[in-house]
C-alpha cells in the first residue's frame, strides 16, 4: 500500500531531519568553545546530511504523488491536504508528521541563523587579529628584536 510507503519516507525524513538539527547543535558547541580545530568536519557532517534530506525529499515527493492519485487529489498535494483526504489511522499518523516538520523545521532554521551569526562574529575577531599583526616585531636569529619590515602579505578574506 502506498500510504505504508509515504509513511516510511516520512519516517527516514523526520529522522534525517533530527540527525540534522544534532548536527548543527555540534557545530555550535564547536564554534562556542572558540576551538575550531574540528570545525571543518562539523561542516561537511552538516552538508552530508543535507544531502541525503536532499534525496529523501525527492523519494518523499514521489511517494505522496502516488497517494495522491490513489486518493483522488492532484499530484504536488500538500501534506495537510494528504492528511485530509487519508482514511484512518493514516489521517492522524499524516498531521503528526507535518507538525514534526514543521516543529523540526523551525528548530533547525533558529539553529543555523545562529551557527551563522557565531561564524560572522568569529570572522571579524580573526579580521581584527590579522589587522593587529601587521605592528608585530620579530626577532632576528641571536634573540635580539628585529627591526621591523615592510612585507607584503596574503590574508585569505573567504574564511
Amino acid at each position: 500500500m502506498s500510504l505504508t510507503q509515504l509513511s516510511d519516507v516520512l519516517w527516514r525524513e523526520r529522522n534525517l531531519l533530527e540527525l540534522l538539527l544534532f548536527k548543527l547543535e555540534e557545530e555550535q558547541m564547536i564554534l562556542t568553545s572558540g576551538r575550531t580545530r574540528w570545525l571543518g568536519h562539523a561542516t561537511r557532517e552538516v552538508e552530508a546530511v543535507l544531502e541525503e534530506i536532499r534525496d529523501a525529499d525527492l523519494g518523499r515527493a514521489v511517494e505522496a504523488d502516488e497517494v495522491a492519485r490513489t486518493l483522488n487529489l492532484s499530484p504536488g498535494a500538500s501534506l495537510a491536504e494528504l492528511a485530509d483526504a487519508a482514511p484512518e489511522p493514516w489521517n492522524e499518523l499524516l498531521r503528526a508528521h507535518r507538525d514534526a516538520f514543521a516543529t523540526l523545521t523551525m528548530e533547525i532554521s533558529q539553529l543555523a541563523d545562529g551557527n551563522r551569526e557565531l561564524l560572522a562574529m568569529s570572522h571579524r575577531a580573526t579580521q581584527e587579529t590579522l589587522m593587529s599583526l601587521q605592528d608585530v616585531h620579530t626577532y632576528d636569529g641571536s634573540g635580539h628584536a628585529a627591526p621591523s619590515r615592510a612585507s607584503a602579505q596574503l590574508v585569505d578574506r573567504s574564511f
